[in-house]
């Protein structure tokens, strides 16, 4: 204060003309005749592997020489993103952004911080140096949320990318573009005293060329909206992903770059400004042969209804084949064993029977075609399964195939009293407590392909079930699945059990709620031999293989150890969580001010039923994200079926999908029932009362919930479900709705038919798909209480009710909100919904 005192602040200096300017050690101005700016990507733990391993690992010394790569090769801006499941994000970011600003020659330039959470987003912003640019902030949660992040983000000074996404959801086509973009400048500069100059839109690069007809225009669109919006919103610049654009192409450098450079020189012409791109991989756009130049051009601005199938022939031409892969049936001319290879690994069911026989024929046995160029083909198929170069459906296709093959052959198999030795036997069931088994019966596919006698003994087993038949039929591996959170303690059950009867059989855990660290921690203390955790379906197959293999066992045996080891290690050095003192959580409840007029009354009391309820309309309602998730191919919908690496079989999987919901609903395959009502409620200290009348004299229910008891900031409640309800003490008049749905009834006999047909493939669709129609009725269901309830002229969309946009909540025993599932008994007594 000494030093400074008398003299006048920093005069912030004046620039004549107005551009954008972000800065790191040194500035980046780009002004309207700048080059292109390149944004490095290559330090985004989700576009970058090695630099998601880099980090994972915690070497972040290797992380900064990914980093340096990028700005060496001509990086004008450089993207950070720590978006990982397992990482802690915020304290990542931290600390690789400081190490950034250690090192002269990378936080020269402008750092992008990248991630879809907040919180690491600031920790992000009050590590850089100089001036950043926030990635990225939208109005998909309504225009609150984005006045409060953008708020902050000028705060911080930092520049915005603005997605071209709002509470509809994101923006294909033109006019939506630059609806939405137009609606964000204005509340930016108008409302939040932004300069133009700091705000980058990103109007949403899809891919094209996809063989669905309503991509073909997206390109175009991208490029009149850049038009578009420079002319309307002055002074902002524009970016996007353009690796997007050439996803139908991966694998074909040659083709991705040319479609890469056309794009660009038409984008940028029309005013795109930077992007997130591969500068090394560019082809410069006089460079184009003419001939493929214009067959991208065609699909680029979609001049002709052939332009797709013309590009995939440039495209094939370009790898030197010169043929249309989908009507390519030159691999009929191979011998048979090759035939049967590419028939098990392209799930071609067309001429299996002939080309069985075929090499039956040749065969000395019916068993050398299993054993032989089946086998073979299996093995194929397993190696590009783990390579990533084939994803579950394609897999469990190429199951189906190898099933009609080895049903072909089965009488001739019965007839000399033969039979393929199965490389080992497998028991597998859901756990006692648990109905999920999408997953599991997903693994099984996988290992029946592999040639392992699986015994599937579906869901809601108890343990002495799987262990009686564990010993009947002489199995070598017990294998345990579950999806909910009390699955993992009746897991631990069946672990004691195998250890009380010494059996000595090692023991699989599998499902989305486990983990390694649970199953060393919690699971594999319980039990002496071998408890393996295996991650998905691509892992079952080598770990099995390994178990059962005398050369490999003791190996991977001590390496699980070791590894098991350090977990419980690791844990053990973490400690438990400190919980508050029950007492002292209560204290600390969330408190709501009460009003009468605030408390809506539902239009009857007590339960109603609704018998086969139409599932057109139920279908309407699909979240279809999570229909891809059961098959391990993770993404959101629709952008998943455009994905770099699993898109093809993401959009195979879809078209199933939908031909046979289309037959489900169309033929009344199955069936949808649902209860539902209103009963007078209040709560009663952290318990939820539900009455049978009015009269609030007799109880029909009582939920016994929960409450938080974290320590942590003092000021914030410790919540309970019951919080939410009006206390008796209040004296005013609350109530609670309670539902049950089913979309299940005829599941397993239609799942029963397609696997008596040898097609597991359609099995697995029938209950992946009543699963999401489970989900679906729930919605449905909800809307229709809301608007018969409290909100008769609700209308919102099916993003919007994805997203919870409404008022209201939906919570369910088991999750979050309340996560005891034994309170289930309690409701369906409530609803008489055995």
């Amino acid at each position: 204060a000494q030093a400074v005192e008398g003299l006048s602040p920093r005069q912030r200096p004046l620039f004549e003309t107005r551009h954008s300017r972000f800065s790191g050690l040194e500035a980046l101005t780009i002004r309207p005749d700048s080059n292109f700016m390149v944004v490095g990507e290559r330090t985004n733990v989700t576009g970058s592997r090695r630099f998601a391993n880099l980090v994972k690992k915690g070497d972040f010394a290797a992380g900064l020489e990914v980093a340096l790569d990028q700005v060496r090769a001509g990086a004008n801006i450089l993207d950070v993103n720590m978006d990982e499941g397992m990482l802690d994000s915020e304290a990542a970011m931290e600390t690789f952004l400081k190490l950034v600003a250690s090192e002269p020659e990378i936080s020269r330039v402008p750092i992008m911080v990248d991630s879809s959470r907040w919180s690491v987003i600031e920790a992000g912003l009050k590590c850089i140096q100089g001036k950043g640019i926030v990635n990225s902030i939208s109005l998909k949660e309504g225009e609150a949320e984005f006045r409060e992040k953008a708020g902050l983000c000028h705060r911080y000074g930092a520049g915005v990318v603005v997605m071209a996404f709002d509470e509809q959801g994101q923006a294909d086509s033109v006019e939506r573009k630059v609806e939405i973009c137009q609606r964000a400048y204005g509340i930016l500069t108008e409302d939040l005293g932004f300069d133009p100059h700091d705000i980058i839109f990103d109007p949403n690069i899809f891919a094209i060329a996809t063989g669905l007809e309503e991509h073909n225009q997206y390109a175009l669109a991208f490029i009149e909206a850049v038009r578009r919006i420079k002319e309307t919103c002055p002074g902002v610049l524009i970016s996007g992903g353009v690796s997007n654009l050439s996803f139908s192409f991966r694998g074909n450098d040659a083709v991705r770059e040319a479609i890469h450079s056309a794009f660009l020189y038409h984008a940028i012409r029309a005013g795109m400004d930077m992007g997130i791109v591969n500068a090394g991989q560019l082809v410069v756009y006089e460079d184009i042969p003419k001939d493929l130049l214009e067959r991208v051009e065609d699909i680029l601005f979609d001049r002709r209804p052939d332009a797709t199938e013309r590009m995939i022939e440039a495209a094939e031409q370009a790898r030197g084949s010169g043929r249309k892969r989908e009507v390519d049936l030159s691999w009929r001319e191979t011998p048979v064993a090759e035939r049967l290879g590419f028939a098990l690994v392209h799930g071609i069911l067309d001429y299996i029977e002939a080309d069985t026989e075929e090499a039956r024929q040749a065969a000395a046995r019916p068993l050398e075609v299993i054993e032989g160029p089946l086998m073979d083909g299996m093995k194929t198929v397993g190696d590009l399964f783990g390579a990533g170069k084939m994803f579950l459906p394609q897999v469990v296709k190429s199951a189906r195939v190898m099933k009609r093959a080895v049903a072909y052959l089965t009488p001739y198999l019965e007839d000399e009293k033969g039979e393929a030795k199965a490389h080992g036997k497998i028991v597998m069931a859901t756990v006692k407590g648990d109905v999920h088994d999408i997953g599991k019966n997903i693994v099984g596919v996988v290992l029946g392909c592999n040639n392992y006698q699986v015994i599937d003994l579906g869901v809601m087993v108890p343990a002495e079930k799987i262990l009686d038949t564990a010993e009947q039929e002489g199995c070598d591996l017990v294998g345990l699945s579950g999806l909910i959170t009390p699955s993992l303690d009746e897991m631990v059950h069946v672990a004691q059990e195998m250890k009380r009867r010494k059996l000595e059989l090692p023991l699989l855990i599998g499902g989305a709620t486990t983990s390694r660290q649970h199953t060393a921690v919690k699971i594999a203390p319980e039990y002496p031999l071998p408890t393996v955790h295996v991650l998905d379906a691509s892992r079952a197959v080598g770990v099995v293989a390994g178990l059962l293999d005398p050369g490999q066992r003791d190996a991977l045996d001590r390496r699980n150890r070791e590894e098991q080891e350090k977990l419980r290690q690791a844990h053990a050095g973490g400690g438990a969580r400190p919980l508050v003192p029950y007492a002292e959580a209560r204290k600390r409840r969330h408190t709501i001010r009460w009003h009468a007029e605030d408390l809506s009354t539902p239009p009857f009391l007590g339960r109603r039923e609704i018998r086969d309820a139409d599932l057109g309309e139920i279908a309407s309602y699909i979240d279809w994200t999570f229909f891809f998730t059961a098959w391990e191919l993770k993404g959101k919908f629709p952008k998943i079926l455009d994905h770099p690496k699993y898109g093809a079989a993401a959009r195979d999987l879809y078209e199933n999908g939908r031909e046979l919901l289309t037959q489900i609903v169309d033929q009344k395959l199955l069936r949808a029932n649902a209860v539902y009502g209103f009963w007078p409620a209040a709560s009663e200290g952290d318990d939820l009362v539900l009455f049978e009348d009015e009269t609030r004299s007799r109880v029909a229910a009582r939920f016994h919930l929960l409450r938080q008891q974290w320590s942590g900031d003092s000021a914030k409640p410790l919540r309970s479900l019951a919080d939410t309800v009006a206390p008796v003490e209040s004296g005013l008049r609350d109530h609670v709705g309670a539902f049950a749905v089913t979309t299940g009834i005829g599941a397993d006999a239609l799942a029963a038919g397609f696997e008596k047909d040898h097609d597991d493939y359609s099995a697995i669709l029938v209950k992946a798909l009543a699963d999401r129609l489970a989900e679906a009725f729930a919605e449905l269901l909800h809307q229709r209480v809301r608007r018969e309830w409290y909100a008769p002229e609700e209308a919102l969309s099916l993003q919007e009710l994805i997203r919870e946009g409404y008022r209201g909540i939906r919570p369910a025993f088991g999750y979050p909100a309340c996560p005891d599932h034994s309170e289930k008994r309690s409701l369906f007594r409530l609803l008489d919904a055995p």
